[in-house]
């Protein structure tokens, strides 16, 4: 069984990440750790049009032309020279909410300065969000591609670009621009709000992870999404909450600025949400480790030390009194607020037994680590006992080792709730490999052992237990709002029932679409004689009608069989091009690129398959890709409209993502098989499969460019925003036609094979 922090771990990427090499420039700290050279790009003609094409629709014009020392008119220029469509229109909350996606399609073009030119932040900003917009850096790969500035110069003819464009995309236009959900989302619903007994909390589709309580303009939940979730069960929200940037800290930080602005917005936030008996929950991974500057002057307060920063040592009692003030604060300050639910052994570097290393704490060595995770918990509860606003605190046991999680609940103060992970170390066999879940998973159905322990020995206290599921969607794909395997989640509520848990967390930052998935679940919870039939066929006539609500029935079915032979691994999960689809771009050679958490995919085969034989991988992935399709198939290939056809949507979406893994899989292979071929012979096969494959992927991204381009959902999650816009999918097409026009020519003509 992996965790997250583990899985990063054994990356070799959470040092890199959240600790050093970081690069130091006054109070920023940026990091500038491994810096390879940057992956080419020979689909372009040149850099200029790389950066340009990458970035037209989604930056200003003027702001290009700033960054690459051109005028507008050049960069229009340059772009009509590749077939790009007319002049985009590009509003400030765009930009904002675009901004991630902005810096890893521009992560291998740009150094630092001039991406920040782009962006149009600082330093500070950009170091803030790569340590803490849910883990970003790591996403990019713990590195920076050491990339030489672009400049606007001779940029070379791209002709031949802009013939493939014109011929294989007719059209560029949206029928849906990027984030048409929104609205959407924001025009709210007549149905009414369904009573719950239990805590359903889930994530908002589209909020900012990073700071979203600065700035109300970028309201993560505006009345209509919360009347649309409400209408489906939903009871409770949540949104990260950093303690430095919420309560005023005994020591002087700046990071501690404006925290009266977003205790406001937090309590207007929480007043709104309540109007619609939704209750608002803050997310905390607390204390934060500080830059090692910080303890200069502090040398008591210094615990366990990772690269340039340390914990605050929960083993003093000023730094436990701190926490117990900051809550106490925030709750007074919001008294509507429902709660907080902490992750203490894991994520971020906080306690010093978070990371597993209090041994080099001279405090905390002293102490068993079920203790200090205990202590940090009963910290922050005091904080909620004095506040008395009748707040509740959830302590996930989130990345607790097995060895001393028992010692730690068993020590939490009462009044906690204990959350487990439902699916946790569930034990699956896929394609004949024996495995088990570590989380995140729709495929498999829980609960797992590990979770009903710990549930027992919470309950055996008399603490209330919380199950956390992800009822939408998981990073077995994420890039669609949900997946439509309503059978299994709908099992899985039904599961939790007879279990006798009420309380549930519907998914992390992914999976707060209002979707089907959280109908049945809330559903089936909080009505104990519904079955797992009436319950999908209630959410079908709902969705699209009674003329096909039994086919759309029979279709969520298929998908959810389909889906149980998904190569889980936590290590697939994350590495492998799910997210993407056909957007991950196709490589002649091998890049050395290490797959990166649901960030770069690369051509990483090793890392995408993980536990899995490579055959059996490209297989299992075939599998649901086949059922998904056989899904589709119900419905006769003509137009369709409204709920009918964005349910549609997503099923093709989906097994398009699928299809396009085992496709990339499979040119993985046949391209490594071909550069250690020794004979015609063994050459011959290989050629005539990367040849296949690439009409494949060029053919499944113009299928994905034309349901994405009616469909602004496809492609977007909370924490990632959009993995790729219209233009990505229209590159790979680039990139194919490169490929098959250049590249296996030259390995025909090699090998003498005609």
């Amino acid at each position: 069984m992996i965790t997250r922090r583990a899985f990063i771990g054994t990356a070799a990427l959470a040092s890199a990440a959240m600790a050093l090499p970081w690069r130091v420039s006054g109070a920023t700290v940026l990091p500038a750790g491994p810096a390879p050279a940057p992956l080419s790009l020979p689909h372009f003609p040149g850099r200029p049009h790389a950066f340009v094409w990458r970035n037209w629709s989604l930056v200003p014009i003027d702001t290009l032309a700033k960054v690459i020392k051109a005028t507008p008119k050049q960069v229009r220029a340059l772009a009509t020279s590749m077939g790009l469509a007319g002049e985009p229109r590009i509003t400030r909350e765009q930009l904002d909410r675009s901004s991630l996606t902005i810096i890893r399609r521009n992560w291998h073009l740009l150094p630092y300065e001039q991406l920040l030119t782009l962006l149009g932040w600082t330093e500070e900003q950009l170091a803030y969000t790569l340590r803490e917009d849910d883990f970003l850096y790591i996403k990019l790969g713990g590195l920076k591609p050491k990339c030489a500035p672009i400049q606007y110069d001779a940029p070379g003819d791209a002709s031949r670009l802009r013939q493939v464009v014109e011929r294989e995309f007719k059209s560029q236009k949206l029928r849906e621009p990027a984030f048409s959900f929104l609205k959407e989302l924001s025009r709210g619903t007549r149905d009414q709000p369904q009573p719950a007994t239990g805590l359903r909390l889930c994530y908002s589709y589209f909020a900012l992870y990073g700071d979203p309580l600065l700035d109300p303009n970028l309201d993560p939940y505006p009345d209509g999404y919360l009347a649309r979730v409400a209408a489906l069960g939903v009871n409770g929200v949540w949104l990260q909450g950093v303690l430095q940037k919420l309560a005023p800290f005994p020591w002087e930080l700046p990071r501690s600025r404006d925290y009266e602005t977003r205790l406001r917005n937090l309590r207007r936030l929480a007043q709104r949400a309540a109007k619609r008996n939704i209750r608002i929950y803050l997310y905390l991974n607390e204390p934060r480790a500080l830059p090692n500057s910080f303890f200069n002057s502090r040398k008591e307060f210094q615990g366990v030390t990772q690269g340039g920063f340390s914990t605050l040592c929960t083993s003093q009692p000023e730094v436990r009194q701190c926490l117990t003030d900051s809550i106490a604060t925030i709750c007074r300050a919001a008294p509507e607020l429902g709660g907080f639910f902490t992750i203490t052994a894991s994520e971020n570097l906080t306690n010093c037994w978070s990371h597993g290393g209090g041994a080099s704490c001279p405090r905390c060595a002293k102490r068993k680590p079920g203790e200090v995770i205990a202590e940090v918990n009963a910290a922050l509860w005091q904080g909620v006992r004095d506040a008395n606003t009748g707040a509740r605190l959830i302590a996930w046991d989130w990345g607790w080792a097995d060895a001393w999680a028992e010692d730690a609940i068993n020590r939490l103060p009462e009044g906690v709730s204990l959350m487990s992970v439902s699916e946790w170390s569930l034990p699956i066999t896929r394609g004949g490999v024996e495995t088990t879940v570590g989380e995140y998973s729709i495929s498999a159905i829980g609960p797992g052992p590990r979770a009903t322990r710990h549930w027992q020995l919470a309950q055996k206290r008399g603490l209330d237990v919380v199950a956390k599921i992800q009822a939408g969607n998981t990073w077995e794909l994420s890039a669609v709002p949900y997946i439509p395997a309503l059978q299994n989640v709908a099992q899985h509520a039904r599961n939790l029932r007879e279990a006798g848990i009420k309380d549930v967390m519907l998914g992390w930052t992914l999976g707060g679409y209002p979707s089907p998935n959280l109908e049945v679940v809330s559903d089936i919870l909080e009505h104990g004689g519904r079955s797992i039939d009436g319950a999908l066929q209630a959410a079908a006539r709902r969705r699209v009608g009674d003329r096909h609500a039994q086919k759309m029935v029979a279709a969520w079915r298929e998908v959810s069989a389909a889906f149980k032979e998904f190569p889980y691994h936590i290590g697939v999960v994350y590495n492998a091009p799910m997210q993407l689809g056909p957007a991950n771009l196709l490589w002649e050679k091998p890049t050395g690129y290490r797959s990166s958490m649901v960030g770069f995919p690369y051509d990483d085969l090793e890392r995408w398959r993980s536990v899995y034989p490579a055959d059996i991988f490209i297989t299992q992935m075939e599998k649901v890709a086949a059922g998904f399709a056989q899904a589709l198939r119900r419905w006769p290939k003509r137009p369709y409209r409204g709920e009918l056809e964005r349910e549609l949507n997503v099923i093709e979406a989906a097994a398009i993502h699928f299809q396009s893994t085992a496709n990339q899989a499979r040119f993985v292979q046949a391209r490594d098989k071909l550069g250690s071929a020794k004979t015609n012979t063994e050459a011959a096969p290989q050629l005539a499969s990367l040849g296949t494959i690439l009409q494949q992927e060029s053919a499944l991204a113009r299928r994905l460019h034309a349901i994405h381009s009616r469909d602004s959902r496809i492609g977007f999650e909370a924490s990632n925003q959009y993995y790729y816009v219209p233009s990505d999918l229209i590159e790979k097409v680039l990139n194919c036609r490169d490929l098959l026009d250049r590249w296996l020519p030259a390995q025909r003509a090699k090998w003498n094979i005609s």
